[in-house]
Parts: structure tokens; C-alpha cells; sequence
């Protein structure tokens, strides 16, 4: 399994459009995902190791962000023909065993991480209120195996800027984890 670094932040790129199904099949738009503080997007999936090493981290960050007004959604675009751990049926037992505070979709086209430029799981946009993009980074400097947890909050301090002052750092630190598992041509 190869890791992958995805491209630094193009600053007030604007958030794609999309409405995908969350676990339930109930429709979510990114409209309606939007809080009034900005959007938090995280592209995962079920069976990353970099994911598994942060995800109880990214549901804490999460839930403190949705306090501060950002909304957050999960969404995970993986071939589950492939992978099926990623599978939509999956999914909702892994955002129940980790208490996902937000809702997790399915993008089952691939369209959406098309879209959004996402190359890897984990892999984070965080938007202002406007809708222009104002962080591509990482949650923390975890990788395959959780760091300590002193560890400075990346992403958290990233999107806490973003609720109180509409802009992310000059400065932020590409994710890195594993492609996401394109479907064959």
C-alpha cells in the first residue's frame, strides 16, 4: 500500500457542489452540510490504516469544530467492489463504532473525490462560509500508528481560525495516507 501526499491549499478555491447518500440513503447536500461558519469535507473509508490511526482523534476534532459552528461531513469514494471492508453496509457499523457526530456518504461514482481533486484517505478541505477553500493539510503528524496524543492539532487549530477569523494558515502540512481506490475505467 503506497502512501500518498495530496497538493497544498489553493486558497478560495470554491467548494464543489454535490449531493451524495449518507449511511441511511437519506440525500445530503453540500449546501445543506454548509455551517455558518464554514464546511469541514474528509475524504476516508473503512479499511486505511492512516485512517484507522486518527479516527477517533478526527470524531473529537469534529464534534469541537460543529461547536464552533463549522459543519462536517466524511464522505468515502473507494471501489468497495475491491475493497470490501469500504462497502456502504460497513459503514454505518464503523460510524457507530466510533461515534460519528456527522454524517458519512457515500460517493459511489467517484465523482465527488473527482471533484474535489481528493488522492488519498485521510484527505481534508476545509471551507470558510463563503465557500472558499482555506485548508488542505493534515489532522495531525500521526501516520500509520496514532502519535502521542500531545500531539498539536492541525487540522482542529486550522478550521478554529477558520470559524473565528474566515482564513486558514499561510503555513500547512499535506495529509499523507493511502490512494483512494479508483474504480476501473
Amino acid at each position: 500500500m503506497a502512501s500518498l501526499n495530496p497538493p497544498v491549499c489553493d486558497f478560495g478555491a470554491p467548494l464543489p457542489r454535490f449531493t451524495l447518500p449518507d449511511t441511511t440513503g437519506r440525500l445530503r447536500g453540500s449546501a445543506d452540510l454548509m455551517g455558518p461558519k464554514g464546511l469541514l469535507i474528509a475524504f476516508i473509508c473503512n479499511h486505511c490504516p492512516y485512517v484507522r490511526a486518527v479516527i477517533d482523534r478526527f470524531v473529537r476534532d469534529a464534534a469541537e469544530l460543529q461547536g464552533l459552528g463549522i459543519g462536517v461531513a466524511a464522505v468515502m469514494s473507494n471501489d468497495w467492489d475491491t475493497y470490501p471492508a469500504d462497502a456502504p453496509e460497513k459503514m454505518a457499523g464503523f460510524a457507530a463504532d466510533h461515534s460519528f457526530t456527522f454524517p458519512y456518504l457515500v460517493d459511489a461514482d467517484q465523482s465527488v473525490a473527482r471533484a474535489f481533486g481528493a488522492v488519498c484517505t485521510p484527505d481534508f478541505f476545509g471551507y470558510d462560509a463563503g465557500g472558499g477553500l482555506q485548508y488542505r493539510g493534515r489532522l495531525d503528524a500521526s501516520r500509520k500508528e496514532a502519535g502521542p496524543p500531545d500531539l498539536r492539532r492541525d487540522l482542529f487549530e486550522a478550521m478554529r481560525g477558520v470559524a473565528e477569523r474566515g482564513t486558514g494558515p499561510a503555513e500547512q502540512v499535506a495529509s499523507i495516507g493511502c490512494s483512494i481506490k479508483w474504480r476501473a475505467a
